[in-house]
């Protein structure tokens, strides 16, 4: 069965029609007419018009080595459900989520092997710098906060992610207007052009970085990035030696629209950047067909750092190799007060003198 097919004025986007009485496609919101060939090359981009397919192939990956998996071990914590891999000598210690205690239940079966790592480079200490060294110049900050807040808990956790490859095939419309004014007599004209504008490419991506663990928020992973691929290795379980790993709990499979969220958005910022020259530019239509898409499994370094302050705890966040961190602060809600009233005030007296010097002119 045939899909279906519809064609809008570029000028207003409204439906339009073939008019017998004047023999053009003529739009009954604006009147704007067209003749068949200006259309032509318009009705041959409809057709070309697909759907989206940004399906993956997620059936795959590395199985473990003989006597790999008899040098891990797994933890679960009873109070938040997080569970970590680590290596055999590792004993029972506390969940870098929630500061609990975690115990070990040995549930690897199924997992698949990471296909690489990239090491720690900085070490426990150098994180604990970087949090101290956040504290400064937060103005908002509560000053007690800096005294009275204290570590609990600091982790070296590799955290599992999805890296996914692939080729895309782009094809994007936009809908453009230019804009012409000029004066005759009394009156002022502004003439407006309306322009369709065509967009077709091929992008590779490579890559793409989705967080495998439903612990771990989306936005606080990608806050981390980016991490140095360059320095990634082959996997090998010496590296969980002295650190945790959380086990993905979020698969291949389930990580696939947000990988696909991601090239989406990055395609279309990319090929709308190309459009240039306009007054306006609309985004009119779009596909992206992906092919051979390929997913892989590593682990990336995070230092984990849960401090506690006023009855609360507050969980920070540092990229193990680049030492880029995130994580939210507590506000001094009389200083953000005193802040915001102060801004207010300068405001005030700006436009106060603003006002003074229009009138006097």
């Amino acid at each position: 069965m045939e899909g279906m097919r519809e064609y809008k004025c570029p000028c207003c986007g409204g439906g339009i029609g073939f008019d017998s009485r004047i023999q053009k496609l003529k739009c009954p919101f604006c009147d704007t007419e067209f003749d068949m060939e200006t259309l032509a090359d318009y009705d041959r981009e409809l057709m070309d018009d697909r759907p989206d397919d940004m399906s993956w192939d997620t059936d795959s990956g590395e199985g473990w080595q003989d006597g790999e998996l008899g040098e891990l071990r797994s933890y679960v914590c009873n109070s938040c459900g997080g569970e970590l891999v680590c290596d055999e000598n590792t004993a029972a210690t506390s969940c870098p989520f929630c500061g609990n205690p975690v115990v070990m239940t040995g549930r690897l079966s199924g997992m698949w092997r990471p296909d690489c790592v990239i090491p720690f480079k900085l070490d426990r200490k150098a994180a604990e710098g970087i949090l101290k060294k956040h504290y400064e110049g937060k103005r908002l900050l509560p000053k007690m906060f800096k005294n009275e807040n204290h570590i609990r808990e600091v982790k070296g956790v590799y955290v599992p992610f999805w890296l996914f490859d692939v080729k895309a095939d782009v094809n994007m419309r936009y809908r453009a207007t230019k804009f012409r004014s000029w004066t005759r007599g009394k009156y002022d004209y502004t003439e407006t052009s309306y322009y369709g504008v065509s967009r077709g490419g091929t992008i590779e991506f490579e890559r793409v970085p989705v967080d495998g663990s439903v612990k771990m928020p989306d936005d606080l992973m990608e806050s981390l990035e980016p991490y140095d691929f360059s320095k990634a290795v082959d996997f090998q379980t010496a590296y969980l030696a002295g650190y945790l790993a959380d086990k993905y709990d979020v698969d291949a499979k389930e990580s696939v629209p947000r990988a696909n969220e991601r090239i989406r958005k990055s395609a279309k910022e990319a090929f709308a950047a190309t459009v240039k020259g306009y007054a306006t530019v609309t985004e009119e239509a779009g596909s992206i067909q992906l092919n051979n898409g390929t997913v892989r499994y590593a682990l990336f370094p995070v230092w984990l750092l849960n401090t506690s302050w006023n009855g609360q705890n507050y969980l920070f966040a540092v990229n193990g190799q680049t030492g880029k961190m995130a994580g939210d602060l507590p506000l001094d809600k009389a200083a953000y007060k005193r802040w915001l009233f102060g801004l207010t005030g300068i405001i005030g007296t700006v436009l106060f003198a603003a006002l003074y010097v229009l009138w006097l002119l």
